[in-house]
């Protein structure tokens, strides 16, 4: 496999670490973007002919263009952008908080916009060009306390998707990668259990070994892909009843000593 070069966002934890070891050890070349500098650092200590380390505050539309500019000075062009960085919070609409919806869309959404406007240039320059966008299987269905983190994922799926549509003429491929639960720092903090949670090294490895198909998406579990697509076909009534008994079953589990 020719090596390539990856800006890789989100590179300190979670799938964006596993997946930047992963690629590394395939002799890929990577731009590493997160907000911690420590475990990326640890990454080009490993792997110092490989790594750039560009930390940043992803939201900062700023901060972003310093990144991509320091990608073009030291390569010249991006054959693959990974946008994985995101975050997620849960909505309790007995104290609705439009500021939290804010802050979400920012982090997941807005960030990647800037990602993007930031790599487009320098992926019109690569080697069959790739543009991946890390969004959630939670868009296949509506699920309890997910308005905010659901809502930018399923903006983010809009984006990726007509994105397609008008960057292939510029032979620009596009993936959209829609993972269900993964065990990660995010979602250990999570208070409700997670069916067919996989481990991240398993998510990375996934990821991965398909990227260079540059296929339309890639969602795992598959079985689990598959409930929720088949529940998100029901009619919109008994969509809501189905919410409504995993909102209390949550609740029971974190009421539960």
């Amino acid at each position: 496999m020719n090596p390539r070069r990856i800006w890789l966002t989100g590179a300190s934890s979670g799938i964006g670490a596993a997946l930047a070891e992963l690629l590394l050890q395939q002799g890929h070349h990577l731009a590493l973007s997160a907000r911690s500098v420590e475990p990326m650092q640890a990454l080009a200590d490993r792997y110092p002919q490989q790594v750039l380390v560009l930390a940043g505050d992803l939201s900062d539309a700023a901060q972003v263009r310093g990144i991509g500019e320091h990608i073009a000075q030291a390569w010249g062009a991006l054959d693959c952008a990974i946008l994985n960085a995101g975050t997620c919070e849960y909505v309790d609409v007995c104290s609705f908080e439009a500021a939290m919806i804010e802050r979400v869309m920012r982090a997941n959404l807005f960030s990647a916009s800037y990602c993007i406007e930031a790599a487009l240039p320098l992926l019109r320059l690569g080697n069959r060009p790739h543009l991946v966008g890390v969004g959630s299987s939670v868009t296949f269905m509506p699920l309890p306390r997910a308005e905010a983190y659901g809502a930018s994922k399923a903006a983010m799926r809009y984006l990726m998707e007509t994105l397609r549509i008008d960057l292939r003429a510029e032979h620009i491929a596009v993936t959209l990668v829609s993972p269900g639960f993964v065990d990660t720092p995010l979602t250990q903090k999570n208070d409700f259990a997670m069916p067919m949670r996989w481990p991240v090294a398993k998510a990375a490895r996934h990821i991965a070994e398909r990227l260079d198909q540059q296929p339309v998406e890639i969602a795992f579990p598959g079985p689990f892909i598959a409930i929720l697509k088949l529940l998100g076909h029901l009619p919109k009534p008994l969509q809501v009843t189905i919410g409504a008994r995993l909102a209390r079953t949550a609740a029971k589990t974190k009421d539960s000593p």
